[in-house]
C-alpha cells in the first residue's frame, strides 16, 4: 500500500427515494490494499457498492475517485479506473470466455471499432494471469462456477483498472474454488491493484484483507486490521448472534494462512 488513496468515501449518506440506507460512512482505499466489507443482509453493502460505482448518487457527503466525484467522470473514463466483478451470472448467448473478457475492453475501444490485436492479446494475458487461458475458446455457460468467476475477474482486469470492486466473489462457490479466488485476490494486490471486496465470510477477510469494515444497519460498527477487528464481540454485535454461540465456532475456524 502506498501513496494517496485512490478512492474516498467522506461522511457518505446514500440510499433510495425517501429512504437513507447509509449514514456517515468514511472509507479510504489505496493502491495495493485489500479492504473487505462485511455485514448481514440488509446492512447496506450493496447500496455502498452501487454508490461508489456511480450507479446511485450520494444523498449527503461524497465519493471521490482520484479526488473527483464519479458523476463528473464519463462512464468510459470511470471504467478505465474502476473494474467491477459481480457474482457469477448467466448470459443469454453462447459467448466464449475470450469474448466475455474482451467486453472489458469496451471503454478502450472506439464506438464503432472492433477489438484490435492488442485488445485480444490483452484479453488472453488477463486470462493467463488468472490461470485460465486454456478456457479461452470454451463457451462461458459451460464453465463451472469457479471458472466463470475467474473469467469475470479477467474481464475486469482487461479494463486495466487501478481499483477492483468485487461483490461477494466467492458466493455459491465450493471450498476449493473459494480458495482459488482468494489466492488470486492476494496476487492482484501484489500487482498494485486496490481491491474492495464484500463478503459474508469473516474467515475470508482474515485470509486476504489489510483492513475490514463492519457494516450494521447502514453504519460502521468497526473498522481496522482483520485480527483485532474480527473479534467474537464484534461479530456477535454485527450478526445478532450471542457470543456464546459464535465463540466456539470462531475458535475452531481453519487457520487464515
Amino acid at each position: 500500500m502506498s501513496g494517496e488513496p485512490l478512492l474516498r468515501l467522506l461522511e457518505l449518506e446514500a440510499g433510495y427515494a425517501g429512504h437513507t440506507v447509509l449514514h456517515g460512512i468514511d472509507l479510504a482505499l489505496s493502491r495495493g490494499e485489500v479492504v473487505c466489507l462485511l455485514g448481514p443482509n440488509g446492512s447496506g453493502k450493496t447500496t455502498l457498492l452501487r454508490t461508489l460505482l456511480g450507479l446511485l448518487p450520494p444523498r449527503a457527503g461524497r465519493v471521490e475517485l482520484l479526488g473527483v466525484a464519479p458523476a463528473r467522470w464519463s462512464r468510459a473514463a470511470f471504467a478505465r479506473h474502476v473494474g467491477h466483478v459481480p457474482q457469477a451470472h448467466e448470459v443469454q448467448f453462447a459467448f466464449s470466455a475470450e469474448d466475455i473478457v474482451l467486453m472489458g475492453r469496451a471503454s478502450r475501444v472506439g464506438l464503432f471499432s472492433t477489438p484490435s490485436r492488442h485488445d485480444r492479446d490483452m484479453a488472453m494475458q488477463c486470462l493467463a494471469t488468472l490461470g485460465v487461458a486454456h478456457l479461452a475458446s470454451r463457451v462461458y455457460t459451460t464453465l463451472s462456477g469457479g471458472e466463470r468467476q475467474l473469467v469475470l475477474i479477467a474481464r475486469a482486469l482487461a479494463q486495466e483498472p487501478s481499483i477492483l470492486v468485487m461483490d461477494e466473489p466467492t458466493a455459491s462457490l465450493d471450498f476449493g474454488n473459494q480458495l482459488r479466488v482468494l489466492e488470486h485476490v492476494d496476487r492482484l494486490r501484489g500487482l498494485g491493484l486496490a481491491v474492495l471486496m464484500s463478503t459474508h465470510q469473516p474467515e475470508h477477510a482474515l485470509r486476504v484483507a489489510d483492513r475490514v469494515l463492519l457494516l450494521a444497519q447502514g453504519r460502521v460498527l468497526a473498522e481496522g486490521p482483520p485480527e483485532p477487528t474480527l473479534t467474537v464481540a464484534n461479530l456477535a454485535a454485527l450478526y445478532g448472534v450471542p457470543e456464546a454461540v459464535i465463540g466456539p465456532v470462531w475458535a475452531a475456524r481453519p487457520p487464515s494462512t
